[in-house]
Order: C-alpha cells, then structure tokens, then sequence
C-alpha cells in the first residue's frame, strides 16, 4: 500500500485550514486518514504551522511519501532536513508583537533622523533674474499690442 503525506483541506469557501494527514495514495483529498501529524494555516499572518516531528521522522522513515505542498512545509519546519541529514533552515519567524513593532519602527526613526534634514527651504530653484526681466518684457509688448 502506498502511503503519502497529504493536506487535508477544512474551512470555509475562502478560509482554508487545512491538516497535515498520513492517508492512503488512493483516497480522496478530504477523505479518511491513518494519522493526523499537524495543521496549516494559511491565512493567517503570519501563517500557523505546527507539525508533529516525532511522527513526521517515523511515517517518512517508514516510506510515505510527502506531496509538494507538504515537502515544502516540512523543508520549512526543518523536519525533511533532518530526515535527510541536512542542516537545519533558520527558526520561523514568530508573530510580531506590539513591542517589536515599536523597537522596529524608533530604529527607523533614529535612521531617518540624519537624512534629509531640511532647512525649510523650497526644492525648486528660484528663476533667475535675467529671466524675470524677460517676463516682464513679454508682458509690456502684450499690453503694447493690446492698446
């Protein structure tokens, strides 16, 4: 029997969650599962994925054989990697915090404070007087042709 590791989609129309199940290759999508080893989130922000590693390193041990959804989430949570004897990804990244938000953003700030500091004056340049008189040369002839 061929066993794969498969998504199993749950929610609404437009809010997928979906679990992570050890299931036979011919069943449904949705269909009865041997194990459940975690769930998926996606919609969230950041997404929420939780995996049982103990049970992923023993069904991918045993010969099942993960879809490329899953392959991609195992890479991330770093379980395929251990089960290949590669090195570890980098940690998820954690959802961000009020805190964190306003460190990120006084750094920032502190960034910015060196940089363009303006002295109140326009970025355009001023006209040239040799281009006012000009104007005003073109302003008398107009009101000459007028009268």
């Amino acid at each position: 029997m061929a066993v794969k590791i498969k998504l199993k989609r749950l929610g609404k129309i437009r809010q997928p969650h979906y679990r992570i199940v050890v299931a036979d290759a011919r069943t449904r999508r949705d269909g009865r599962a041997i194990e459940e080893i975690g769930i998926y989130h996606p919609t969230y922000n950041p997404s929420r994925i939780e995996v049982n590693a103990e049970r992923a390193q023993y069904w991918l041990s045993v010969g099942a054989q993960p879809t490329e959804a899953v392959l991609a989430i195992l890479k991330l949570t770093g379980d395929w990697q251990a089960h290949k004897g590669l090195p570890a990804p980098a940690p998820l990244l954690q959802p961000a915090t009020k805190e964190n938000k306003r460190r990120s953003f006084d750094e920032f700030a502190k960034a910015l404070e060196g940089i363009g500091e303006g002295k109140g004056e326009a970025i355009t340049q001023k006209a040239k007087k040799a281009d006012k008189k000009a104007d005003e040369a073109e302003a008398e002839t107009a009101e000459s042709t007028e009268a």
